[in-house]
């Protein structure tokens, strides 16, 4: 039987004549009132409803907490993801993850049900520890959760325990955990509370004598060839360094013909010795908060959370700083290859120079694409972060007031892109930077998109 592809198929007669049929229910309305409304949408009247609306999101930019923190477990050798959720939960975390990077994402589910919701998820986990364990042979599982079992409030330290007296899994195997509610936080939450769970987990009881290795976290990048250029430049600066939660590999594995289940990762047992390094530097201030208090707190270490080194001031100012705190200094290559940046970014500046942005992302990655774009002579008239709180709000005001091209900028927090398509109806702009999502921007007000961040289509 020959299978007919969906797009010659849904132009068959019959099915033509099926979806003309159910236009009568679908769209109630004629083409002339559609397109009416369609078109009151765009005026400022409509924006000042569109902005006093409260309880309703229309495309937020953000995911939900356990995809941050099945991200961040991958970033770790032979570690498997288990998530205590249903198992539709867990397929769209993975989609998305694979759609994105464009490769497998290992991860299991415990599969709780109704009966779950209403009796607990203890008996799930329980088997489910069992079998992905036999199974798959993980040397740690990274366990996490959806929103079915934080609302029946499933208690996942006392559930493990009894997961191990009861023999499921080794006493001796790591099970870090994290609570991930969906309906609190965002992606990069998650990936927060999954890396300070499993730092905590791997922690020694003894502190080990210092050895001169940095530890650096990328947080929730979504290139794998930002985390390899970090490395080159640590190696380049003679600087040795570990990346923790690195997922360079993992999510951008050699193609052999073989199918690995764990590739790459931040070796298990070096990440038991980040204790002993001089400091760690985050990459993403947003994506490490609460991690950072833990290594402060519990390591007595140094942690620096850096800016995400886009454009020259940002990476300036990471280079600047290992080199300061290490004792490290800027090899002549590294400045020869930021000389070459400077050069193209003024055989460019004509082109970017006056032009007029909106943007929409996260916190970190926000702050990056503003400075570079200032560094171009360009106008960030539109930052949208729906993740974002009042500390972002500042450090972006900061940002766009240290440059006369950042005076008529204007930051929004906690707004989604409809709001940001409100916006660049009645205040246009020249281009859009923005994760695939924004596709929808583009096509209503013909805006061109640069497509930057994570998204999965």
């Amino acid at each position: 039987m020959k299978v007919i592809d969906h797009n010659e198929l849904f132009k068959g007669q019959d099915y033509l004549r099926q979806f003309e049929t159910k236009k009568e229910f679908e769209l109630p309305c004629t083409p002339e009132e559609v397109s009416s409304v369609s078109e009151y949408t765009k005026t400022a009247d409509y924006m000042q409803k569109n902005f006093a609306r409260t309880a309703l999101t229309i495309n937020p930019a953000k995911a939900c907490q356990p995809i941050g923190a099945m991200l961040c477990a991958c970033g770790f050798e032979n570690t498997l993801n288990f998530v205590q959720g249903s198992q539709g939960c867990v397929a769209y975390f993975r989609s998305h993850l694979s759609r994105h990077f464009k490769e497998p994402v290992a991860a299991v589910s415990s599969s709780m049900t109704e009966d779950a919701a209403v009796f607990g998820g203890l008996n799930n986990l329980l088997e489910g520890l069992e079998n992905a364990y036999n199974l798959y042979k993980p040397d740690m599982i990274a366990m996490s959760t959806t929103c079915m079992a934080e609302v029946i409030g499933d208690d996942l330290s006392a559930y493990i325990k009894q997961a191990k007296e009861k023999g499921c899994v080794p006493h001796y195997m790591m099970v870090p955990f994290a609570h991930t509610p969906s309906f609190v936080g965002s992606h990069i939450t998650g990936y927060d509370n999954m890396l300070k769970g499993i730092l905590s987990a791997v922690t020694p009881e003894k502190k080990p004598e210092k050895t001169g290795r940095i530890n650096i976290i990328p947080g929730f990048e979504t290139y794998t060839g930002n985390i390899r250029e970090v490395k080159r430049l640590m190696s380049l600066m003679g600087q040795p360094c570990m990346v923790l939660a690195d997922t360079s590999d993992s999510m951008d594995s050699p193609n052999t013909g073989q199918y690995r289940l764990y590739p790459g990762g931040t070796p298990l047992e070096e990440a038991k010795t980040a204790i002993n390094a001089e400091a760690t530097f985050s990459l993403q201030k947003y994506a490490t908060v609460k991690t950072g208090e833990f290594i402060k707190e519990v390591w007595g270490q140094g942690f620096y959370a850096l800016p995400m080194p886009v454009g020259i001031r940002k990476m300036d100012e990471f280079l600047d700083t290992i080199s300061s705190l290490c004792g490290k200094p800027i090899p002549q290559e590294i400045d020869d290859e930021r000389g070459s940046a400077v050069d193209a970014m003024i055989d460019s500046h004509p082109y970017i120079h006056g032009k007029r942005f909106a943007m929409v992302g996260d916190h970190d990655l926000l702050l990056g694409i503003m400075s570079f774009v200032i560094e171009m002579g360009g106008e960030s008239i539109h930052v949208v972060c729906t993740n974002g709180d009042k500390s972002f709000e500042a450090d972006a005001y900061q940002l766009l007031s240290s440059s006369p091209h950042g005076k008529n900028g204007k930051v929004y927090i906690a707004k989604d892109m409809w709001h940001l398509r409100s916006l660049m109806f009645n205040e246009p702009v020249d281009l859009l930077i923005g994760n695939s999502y924004a596709k929808f921007l583009w096509q209503d007000t013909s805006t061109p998109l640069i497509r930057v961040g994570f998204s999965a289509v």
